[in-house]
């Protein structure tokens, strides 16, 4: 419906955009933000570079509960996020097992030295525009949170993008551990 009043009625997607609470905007300049600072080079602890993906998890399972939690097929829809997630990352790790190039780990401060990166911004947009079309969709149409296809569809939209956050996060954490000093033995 969302993109069929997009092409035929583009004048009332104002009208969506003006009555989208104001807190959704606040947190999408956040989420921008977070995604363009990973744009430039960086300096990251372990513990930073695992919680991005973990919260971009979160607010995908959120999307999903949100929208769907009411309908009894939540938990094949959430199978699905799962199933999406996990055969996306191992795909993605198939393909790149290493991390991008220029990319260092210091073993002894426990920080990764990171190239800039658009990825993680692209990511970032792709769960937030999910999650805002998902919200106007079932606001036009509330059956659709009863639609078990419409659910499933959205759910592996979810698992692409959270699975790609993933096999980021596993290169990075696998270099990790193939730079940690060799415990010495007593």
């Amino acid at each position: 419906m969302l993109l069929t009043l997009a092409t035929e009625h583009p004048q009332a997607l104002l009208t969506v955009v003006a009555r989208t609470p104001t807190w959704v905007w606040g947190l999408l300049a956040a989420l921008v933000a977070l995604g363009a600072s990973q744009c430039f080079a960086r300096s990251a602890g372990l513990r930073r570079v695992l919680t991005m993906p973990i919260a971009m998890a979160g607010f995908s399972a959120w999307g999903l509960a949100s929208a769907f939690g009411g309908a009894a097929q939540i938990a094949g829809i959430l199978a699905g996020w799962l199933l999406a997630a996990s055969a996306v990352a191992a795909t993605a790790l198939w393909l790149r097992a290493a991390p991008p190039a220029g990319t260092r780990f210091d073993a002894a401060d426990q920080r990764f030295e990171l190239p800039g990166s658009a990825w993680p911004l692209a990511l970032i947009l792709g769960i937030f525009l999910v999650k805002y079309a998902v919200g106007v969709e079932l606001a036009l149409q509330p059956q659709l949170a009863h639609d078990s296809r419409f659910g499933l569809e959205i759910a592996l939209l979810y698992g692409v993008f959270n699975g790609l956050f993933a096999a980021r996060s596993l290169r990075l954490w696998r270099l990790a551990q193939g730079t940690r000093p060799a415990l010495q033995s007593a």
